[in-house]
């Protein structure tokens, strides 16, 4: 594999996985001002995880360990659109004919994409680096 490929699929999986980031901040940030979610000690945990993301994202992109936290992070991005559609979908209904639902469902869509496309790049990471040992 040529260093050139590596290089673009490291600054592909980086930009993907900040997308996927931003993109659960918005979706966080839009629930709590529609009041689905409370801005009290409960979103610590939530946003704990997003910093590890964020420095897996940033800081351990090139090895084993930040690609299997990215992973695991996309996981979860691609998750959150599907807890929120399936079931009672659009929160048993509270946010389906509010205000602000296209900016809802479309966040929702952009993150499991990028969480997607993310989830497929670190995969691919890994199994190049399967054969190496651990860094």
């Amino acid at each position: 594999m040529c260093e050139a490929m590596t290089r673009k699929e490291t600054i592909t999986l980086t930009v993907t996985s900040l997308l996927s980031i931003l993109f659960t901040i918005f979706h966080i940030t839009d629930e709590i001002s529609r009041g689905m979610e409370h801005a009290r000690l409960n979103m610590v945990a939530p946003l704990m995880v997003v910093a590890l993301w964020l420095y897996a994202t940033l800081l351990l992109v090139e090895r084993r360990s930040g690609l299997i936290i990215i992973l695991l992070m996309s996981i979860i991005g691609i998750g959150i659109p599907i807890a929120h559609m399936t079931g009672a979908g659009l929160i048993g209904r509270r946010i389906a004919n509010t205000g602000g639902i296209f900016f809802w469902v479309l966040t929702l869509f952009l993150l499991e994409l990028n969480a997607a496309v993310a989830f497929v790049l670190s995969v691919q990471r890994l199994w190049r680096l399967r054969s190496r040992p651990a860094q």
